[in-house]
């Protein structure tokens, strides 16, 4: 009797705080890394983005009608990616599609999302995404992270504050860590930097002793590396066990306490661009992603408690500021592909997780230096970078 009470109790609170839906609902499709080497990413990620999905079906939806996530795993792979988007369009016929997980991802997906007139709002670090020319239109598409331009803007700006002018680079052979390269090389003069070495690795490497020997050896005033994932934490490692002294930064993918689990007393003193949300705590009143942020994290922490086994990340509010925005435009424009898609790109003035967005018809992403903060490892956590 106790347990058909309790069921009966549990189904009265579910329906007060859920709305009955009468309406059909909008589908949205919703594909990230479940598995493979970019999991520990893109799970966290799905799981915001439901969190999301929830908050505004319990606010009444879009206009009435609730939100379905037609959830997929890319299983870190491109081509499975393709697969899935061309699924979503086709077979689910989704209003708009979040996600996917890496560049890599966004890149395969990206042609087949304007041929077919469908939005996408991807939660991928790399800018080829959303850049023209060479790497295609992106009229249909839109980014929610940072671009990795803004991240090596923020980064250069404070290695000269610090007078740290002569660096190394050490960045991974993929998609994200090319991007980062590009933009590494081509903002340099703009903030006075010089390169001592240049060095690469594979996303799967498991030592980078050899690259780091010889970046040793070229005597740079700091070390740079571009990438994503638990390879940082080996770059960090390696540094350590070779003794080299000079400060460590890392690329605005990595600001993630799985950074410090992995790399241990290694990370000490490591600093990174982030999002205001690795240190939200710090945040003046006066700044007005403060109480969003502190509203994600009561849900993230407090009601689903994900942090449980997955601590909040500076990936951690992507998907939320992606399907906000989305569902934002629906109120304004509907469903209808060109319409919303106008209604995305008019974006202004949002306030997110991850920043404050303003969208144009030249950059969708909207976010600029101001977004970011530079944080390090101090005591096995995150601060503000002295």
């Amino acid at each position: 009797m106790r347990i058909h009470t309790a069921v009966i109790v549990a189904l009265a609170v579910c329906c007060a705080v859920a709305p009955a839906f009468g309406a059909e609902p909008i589908k949205i499709g919703a594909f990230f890394a479940l598995s493979g080497p970019a999991a520990n990413i893109g799970t966290p990620t799905k799981l915001v983005a439901q969190m999301a999905a929830d908050k505004i079906n319990k606010e009444g939806g879009i206009n009435g009608r609730p939100i379905e996530l037609i959830v997929g795993d890319t299983e870190s792979d491109p081509a499975k990616a393709a697969v899935i988007a061309k699924k979503f369009i086709f077979s689910d016929k989704v209003a708009a599609i979040i996600g996917p997980t890496s560049t890599a991802e966004g890149m395969s997906v990206k042609k087949i999302v304007e041929e077919a007139g469908v939005p996408i709002f991807m939660t991928v670090g790399g800018d080829p995404v959303i850049m023209g020319g060479n790497f295609g239109a992106y009229t249909y598409v839109f980014k929610s992270p940072q671009r990795s331009s803004t991240a090596a803007q923020k980064l250069y700006g404070y290695l000269k504050a610090k007078g740290l002018t002569k660096v190394a680079l050490l960045t991974a052979s993929d998609s994200f860590g090319k991007d980062g390269l590009g933009w590494l090389e081509k903002l340099a003069p703009e903030f006075g930097i010089s390169f001592a070495a240049k060095e690469s690795f594979g996303p799967s490497d498991t030592d980078m002793t050899a690259q780091l020997t010889k970046i040793r050896s070229a005597a740079p005033q700091a070390i740079i590396t571009w990438t994503i994932g638990p390879v940082g934490s080996i770059v960090a490692k390696n540094k350590a066990q070779l003794g080299i002294a000079i400060p460590l930064f890392q690329c605005h993918g990595l600001p993630d306490p799985k950074y410090v689990e992995l790399a241990g007393k290694a990370s000490e003193g490591d600093r990174m661009p982030a999002t205001k949300l690795m240190v939200a705590e710090t945040l003046p009143s006066s700044d007005p992603q403060k109480k969003v942020i502190a509203e994600f994290v009561q849900l993230y922490q407090g009601v689903y408690k994900h942090d449980k086994e997955f601590p909040i990340n500076t990936h951690s509010g992507y998907a939320w500021d992606a399907i906000a925005i989305v569902a934002d435009a629906m109120k304004k424009a509907g469903t209808d592909p060109k319409a919303l898609r106008a209604a995305i790109e008019q974006t202004k003035g949002y306030v997110g997780v991850s920043g404050v967005y303003n969208l144009t018809a030249e950059d969708h992403n909207g976010l600029g230096v101001d977004s970011m903060v530079m944080v390090q490892v101090k005591n096995g956590k995150f601060v503000p970078a002295e």
